[in-house]
């Protein structure tokens, strides 16, 4: 049977970069599709005492969601993937904190016209945007964030890995984190991030 995954994930977040390199290397392999959802730091946090300068990293974060909200609902899926992979590219690898640059140069990647920058600072799909970012919290609980992965229905927050494994590892890695999230009685393995994110 192929697996039924669908993976949520804010594009800002680096830690749901690393894990989306890893889903995608293991979709590759066991040649199933994933169903890519926004999910919103800023909304999960709308609520919660954090600090100012965590805060203030919102507003940026929202663009990126916002602009790959408007992209599944005016384009699709397809769209969807591509758009997170021009984004996250230049957010991540490649360290840039400007969404002025970082958007017109990923539209460009797409094939998106520069006129679709607009939806960044749209709230004209916050109703779906955030339909989207409860439909993952929701099957996981309030006290997590990104990413949520679903797995033929079981969600999961996480793994958080670094760097992203490839190859069997990558499969090795996929079958445990499923066996264990499939157990109804399971809730939660951590332990202290030794080192950031470990981009290729």
């Amino acid at each position: 049977m192929t697996d039924t995954v669908k993976f949520w994930f804010d594009p800002s977040c680096p830690w749901a970069w690393m894990t989306s390199r890893w889903v995608g290397e293991v979709a590759e392999l066991r040649g199933f599709d994933v169903t890519w959802c926004v999910m919103s730091l800023a909304v999960l946090n709308e609520d919660n005492e954090v600090s100012e300068e965590y805060r203030s990293f919102f507003p940026r974060a929202l663009k990126y969601t916002r602009l790959v909200q408007a992209a599944q609902e005016l384009h699709g899926q397809k769209t969807v993937k591509a758009l997170y992979d021009a984004l996250g590219t230049r957010i991540h690898p490649g360290g840039s904190t400007e969404p002025d640059e970082v958007i017109p140069a990923a539209l460009a990647e797409v094939g998106l016209p520069a006129s679709f920058a607009a939806w960044a600072d749209s709230t004209h799909y916050d109703e779906q945007m955030r339909a989207s970012h409860f439909d993952g919290m929701n099957r996981v609980g309030q006290d997590v964030g990104t990413p949520v992965i679903a797995v033929n229905g079981v969600a999961f927050f996480g793994p958080v890995v670094s760097p992203a494994p490839r190859g069997e590892q990558a499969l090795a890695l996929w079958d445990g984190v499923v066996a264990v999230a499939g157990y109804d009685g399971f809730f939660e393995m951590k332990r202290t991030r030794t080192v950031g994110p470990i981009f290729d």
